[in-house]
């Protein structure tokens, strides 16, 4: 199976690939605009996802500390691909049928249910860590005897 995704994946890349090379595209404006996804997420992402989880690690209780980081990831790229939707970049006059949404509204929707899913993961992860969760206690917590 996963040969079978790989070569889809290959064929699916060249027609791309080709694409790209015979419809015209100014491929300088390409390389830039790759390089700049690569360094925005390497420069910018990667690093704002380091320190907000290394804040979080100190300010947010255990059982929340995993829902925090996957809602700070999904929220945090959702925003970074939605910024020219909500900018309303490339915008018309003359074409009324771009851009034709409330893109905040939707936005907010995501950030709002992104929330409440984070909030409701941390809860149920606190009501398991009081049980004792399902496979017992947290074998990182495990007492050495004295003189070990």
């Amino acid at each position: 199976m996963r040969a079978v995704l790989g070569a889809a994946g290959v064929v699916i890349a060249s027609y791309g690939g080709w694409l790209l090379v015979t419809r015209g595209h100014d491929l300088r404006d390409v390389a830039v605009w790759l390089a700049a996804g690569v360094v925005l997420h390497d420069a910018v992402l990667a690093l704002a996802t380091l320190a907000l989880g290394a804040l979080a690690t100190r300010l947010v209780p255990r059982a929340a500390r995993a829902p925090v980081a996957v809602g700070s990831v999904v929220l945090g790229s959702v925003t970074l691909l939605a910024v020219p939707v909500l900018g309303r970049f490339g915008a018309r006059e003359d074409n009324p049928t771009l851009l034709d949404r409330d893109y905040t509204a939707g936005w907010l929707a995501l950030a709002g249910l992104t929330v409440l899913a984070v909030l409701v993961a941390t809860l149920v992860r606190s009501r398991t860590d009081r049980e004792g969760g399902a496979g017992g206690p947290d074998p990182r917590r495990r007492r050495r005897p004295h003189g070990a």
